[in-house]
């Protein structure tokens, strides 16, 4: 519990800050495009680690039923009163991902801003987080940061490192990634990874 507690307080900290450099003030232009090329489906989306929020609002208007989780309480409220204002819905919860857990998995999982955020010791139990939240056949549409150095948050989130944690036994690769630029002078590398269904 004093861990829970002590993650809560240093992100509440950095919100308060401004410390927030993997949020790039709007909507990824990937997340736009999987929308617009029919990609992301019209069922249940989870966005965790969901912080301001920005692709909340663009999957909510796409017409998914989408549930956004944050550690932080500053940014969730901030998400549920931009949502209000533009007339939209979406399950903003307020709660640490490595205790939450949902009552159904997902159809698809959106993770741009929660992997480069977790301390990499978390990773691996994240990953295995993410199997269980997605539908066998769902898509974890994946924004990979790619900051070539040590330390964050945003924390580097090589490709061969990637790879190794979504291993191809449990998770397919597209053939080719996108690289998105980031507003902070960084990129990242795009990929929509389908979960494929588990082996006996």
């Amino acid at each position: 519990m004093a861990d829970d507690d002590a993650r809560r307080a240093a992100w509440e900290e950095r919100y308060e800050a401004g410390r927030t450099g993997w949020d790039r003030g709007e909507a990824s232009p990937a997340a736009r495009a999987w929308i617009a090329v029919g990609a992301v489906p019209n069922g249940r989306v989870l966005v965790p680690g969901c912080g301001n929020g920005h692709e909340v609002l663009e999957f909510a208007r796409h017409g998914c039923e989408v549930t956004a989780v944050d550690i932080a309480q500053q940014p969730v409220e901030a998400l549920r009163t931009r949502l209000d204002e533009a007339g939209l819905v979406a399950d903003v919860v307020h709660a640490d991902l490595m205790n939450w857990r949902p009552e159904q998995p997902f159809d698809a999982i959106y993770e741009q801003t929660c992997l480069c955020a977790l301390d990499p010791i978390y990773r691996a139990a994240y990953e295995l987080r993410l199997a269980t939240w997605l539908k066998p056949g769902g898509t974890l549409f994946a924004l990979f940061m790619q900051t070539g150095e040590d330390g964050g948050p945003p924390f580097d989130c090589p490709v061969p490192a990637m790879r190794e944690l979504f291993d191809g036994a449990r998770w397919q690769w597209p053939d080719e990634l996108g690289r998105i630029p980031h507003p902070n002078g960084l990129h990242e590398e795009a990929a929509a990874l389908v979960r494929r269904p588990a082996t006996a």
